[in-house]
């Protein structure tokens, strides 16, 4: 690679710190010489200097500067098998899966992985899915053959702290906590409005419906039947005049959509949401990504070894573009602290 190159980051890499991606992608790369280029400026993602920590994400396009003759341009990244995550064509599975995954842990132990998962990962499969979370998992067996577990979920398009179990035993104390509601789950939204009301509660019933396309879609309804009870306490963090707001939430329930659906509720839908999002003639702020700008940023629940597991995520590269543009203060205090635990 002798001249300037832009590659486009693919959505099995989005995630990635670019330090990492650069490992992955040119192996043949020497660390020093990756350290010289990005002191120099010379590598820079959708046109902007980037550091080595950067966390790039699926779509972004990196410039890579001259890197040398003995460096050898990357294949292109084989597709997956429809509907099998984590294979190439032929059924083996990827030999990245494992250092993919790794690239999203900010934390680990003997019981448990925590990722920071990505814009547009899936956490399972689904229909016209192919490649998620756990079908990546075995990547990551232990030597004894363990293979890790999900104990929660995530939306596809929602970013931030996804807590795995590295054995059967810890998916089954985990997910008892989960039930059990010892866990706290904080998130942060970017929504449109800004709530009268600076701090409260959402309650209602929600079931399952479908949208105008046939898929599905939670809707809130009377008590009875299949509806579900949900809760979720808010609190503004910060204002971009009467505009946009920076909601913290808190769901005491983990219903399918429930954060979602309960901000769409009160009249402020989370910015991005394609299928929740319902206030008419809305525009998108110049600048902004049309994303979904809602982010698991924190979880704290016990941990099988009776220590406290306490981990937060930093917000995804589209949120910090926004957070930018906006003038908010990402290291805030944030008063959904003093919501109740219940």
């Amino acid at each position: 690679m002798s001249g300037v190159f832009i590659r486009t980051v693919s959505s099995t890499e989005g995630g990635m710190r670019l330090d990492r991606w650069f490992k992955v992608n040119y192996p043949d790369l020497p660390f020093g010489h990756l350290q010289k280029i990005l002191r120099g400026g010379q590598v820079r993602v959708d046109g902007k200097r980037a550091k080595g920590d950067t966390r790039i994400e699926a779509g972004q396009q990196v410039r890579i500067p001259p890197l040398g003759q003995k460096v050898e341009e990357p294949a292109p990244p084989s597709r997956a098998k429809p509907g099998d995550a984590g294979y190439s064509r032929g059924g083996e599975r990827r030999s990245d899966d494992g250092e993919f995954l790794r690239s999203l842990i900010i934390y680990e132990d003997p019981d448990v992985f925590v990722f920071n998962k990505p814009f547009g990962l899936a956490v399972q499969g689904g229909s016209g899915l192919t490649r998620h979370i756990d079908g990546m998992l075995p990547a990551l067996a232990s030597p004894r053959g363990d293979i890790p577990r999900l104990v929660h979920r995530l939306d596809r398009d929602t970013t931030g702290v996804l807590v795995v179990a590295r054995s059967r035993k810890a998916a089954a104390d985990l997910g008892a906590a989960f039930r059990a509601r010892t866990t706290k789950k904080i998130y942060g939204a970017l929504c449109a409005g800004v709530p009268k009301v600076k701090q409260g509660r959402i309650s209602s019933f929600l079931a399952k419906g479908e949208d105008e396309h046939g898929d599905q879609k939670m809707k809130v309804v009377q008590q009875g039947g299949e509806a579900v009870h949900s809760l979720t306490y808010y609190a503004v963090v910060d204002q971009s005049a009467q505009k946009l707001s920076w909601l913290s939430l808190r769901p005491v329930t983990g219903r399918t959509h429930q954060l979602r659906v309960h901000t769409a509720e009160i009249g402020h839908p989370i910015v991005g949401d394609p299928k929740y999002f319902n206030v008419e003639n809305w525009e998108l702020p110049g600048g902004m990504q049309k994303r979904l700008h809602l982010h698991a940023r924190r979880i704290v629940m016990p941990l099988p070894s009776g220590k406290t597991l306490d981990v937060s995520a930093p917000l995804p590269q589209h949120m910090v573009q926004t957070w930018n543009l906006l003038g908010l203060d990402a290291s805030q205090y944030d008063p959904i602290e003093d919501a109740p635990e219940r």
